[in-house]
């Protein structure tokens, strides 16, 4: 019954908000839904570790560890979005940018958005699992464009045409290896569930499954955000409210790759670990090198926030190409870091696009000294995002090197190593201009809302907090990671 209550507040709190007109408790009503989801999650994850996966509704959902786990991920990074909702929806209204009306809209939609990312990894059916991931493009489209503007109704419909050209050629890539099991003997509605899959992919015709891996690469690769397939991230990113864009960086891009994980241990079993491996080292690498390349020239913090997303789906490709339980377990770790990290960073961003009025880098500057609590905020998150201790993707991404290097692949972690440099070289390049320099003579200091700082601190506390005591989430990620890893 656990894996059915983690659907239900999300699911309660968007059908309020669709009758309710909005008002600042329908928005904290929100944020308490997806805090009960969480914490059924955490539920969840303590069950599944210390027994066997649960299922609910007759089998179409099963939790296991790695669905836990992204449970637990999609409740933190929703919390924080959804409580800087309130203060977003609250500056809209007053500005005269949004009506009640299409508060509502905003918040339904945000709820929506979660449900779906939760039927997707907790779908035992990979049928399911692709429909409820098509369900979140609908739901972010709309999102997206929820300002209305000219630049934000083009990011929106480029998003909508390419994730959907995406999902189409993953929804070819699930139905061959739907066919595939069919010839292999597995009956029925099993040649769709992902434990049958699994169980029977030894047998699985490997020309067929080739091509279904490649074509789901392709696929959920272009919701992922993995070059050459990316270029509608940084525009969805930079137009979308701060709060969606925390969402989509922090945790639908790796909703996304959580579909690739599973699919890859099917193709391991049917193929070896080698095609797969080829096909991620490929997309990862090329995802490094567009991201270093773009980055050196951005002139808009979100849009360069969107493509440092492409570099950390692109690292996290690369660990899951090793395929070791160590590179998995590090590449869970750096799902939960980057997405903390991520969250904080665009919700900053979003605070300081209402009080500064532009994303433009080059007319943002000395955030530290004219508003400390908010520079130090998005500096500190630069630096959870590039890796530093004691941040926890320092942890990952050493941990995802060393597996690297473990299965032969030390030449991949040499070149990652050196794209990583040059993005790290070219971020700090535009965090001296948003952060460092004094301030005008004549200026104040400003203070930030405590509605903004709390939770963005704590965010960025609990991703330091896993850096250095991997304690409560170890046996929780190792047990994730022998759910898919080689």
């Amino acid at each position: 019954m656990l894996a059915i209550f983690v659907l239900v507040p999300p699911v309660l709190a968007g059908a309020l908000s669709a009758v309710l007109p909005w008002r600042r408790g329908v928005g904290w009503l929100g944020t308490a839904a997806i805090g009960v989801t969480l914490a059924v999650g955490v539920a969840l994850a303590t069950q599944v570790v210390q027994g066997q996966p649960v299922t609910a509704l007759g089998g179409v959902l099963r939790v296991d560890a790695l669905s836990a786990f992204m449970v637990i991920v999609i409740g933190v990074i929703a919390v924080l979005a959804a409580w800087q909702s309130v203060r977003y929806l609250d500056a809209e209204i007053s500005a005269g940018r949004c009506t009640r009306r299409h508060a509502s809209l905003y918040s339904v939609l945000i709820q929506a958005f979660v449900a779906t990312m939760l039927l997707a990894v907790l779908a035992a059916n990979v049928g399911v699992m692709w429909v409820a991931v098509e369900a979140t493009t609908i739901t972010t489209a709309f999102l997206v464009g929820h300002r209305q503007g000219r630049g934000s109704l083009e990011a929106s419909w480029k998003y909508l045409v390419i994730c959907s050209v995406g999902i189409a050629m993953a929804f070819l890539g699930t139905v061959l290896v739907y066919l595939a099991a069919l010839h292999a003997g597995t009956p029925g509605q099993a040649s769709l569930d992902w434990t049958s899959l699994v169980a029977s992919s030894h047998g699985l015709d490997p020309g067929v499954m080739r091509l279904a891996m490649a074509l789901l690469v392709l696929g959920y690769g272009t919701k992922v955000g993995l070059a050459p397939m990316h270029s509608w991230l940084p525009d969805a990113h930079s137009q979308a409210p701060a709060p969606v864009s925390a969402l989509m960086s922090g945790v639908l891009l790796t909703v996304a790759f959580y579909a690739l994980l599973r699919f890859k241990a099917i193709a391991d079993g049917a193929l070896g670990p080698g095609f797969s491996r080829a096909l991620l080292v490929t997309v990862g690498l090329l995802s490094l090198a567009v991201a270093a390349s773009l980055l050196i020239t951005q002139r808009d913090y979100k849009r360069m926030l969107g493509y440092h997303s492409v570099e950390h789906m692109g690292l996290i490709a690369l660990g899951a190409a090793a395929g070791s339980p160590l590179a998995i377990a590090a590449v869970l770790l750096h799902i939960l870091g980057h997405g903390l990290a991520k969250g904080v960073l665009f919700l900053a961003s979003g605070e300081i696009l209402l009080t500064e009025g532009t994303s433009d880098i080059a007319r943002v500057k000395a955030l530290v000294a004219r508003r400390p609590a908010l520079g130090a905020i998005f500096g500190l998150g630069l630096i959870a995002l590039l890796g530093f201790p004691p941040f926890s993707l320092f942890v990952s991404e050493l941990n995802m090197l060393r597996a690297q290097v473990q299965v032969g692949l030390g030449w991949v972690a040499a070149i990652s190593l050196v794209c990583m440099a040059v993005i790290f070289a070219a971020v700090m390049s535009h965090a001296r201009h948003l952060l460092l320099g004094p301030r005008d003579g004549d200026e104040p200091v400003h203070k930030t809302p405590a509605i903004v700082t709390v939770p963005l601190i704590g965010g960025l506390a609990v991703c330091a907090a896993i850096g250095v005591f991997a304690w409560p989430l170890d046996s929780l990620l190792q047990a994730a990671a022998r759910v898919v890893a080689l």
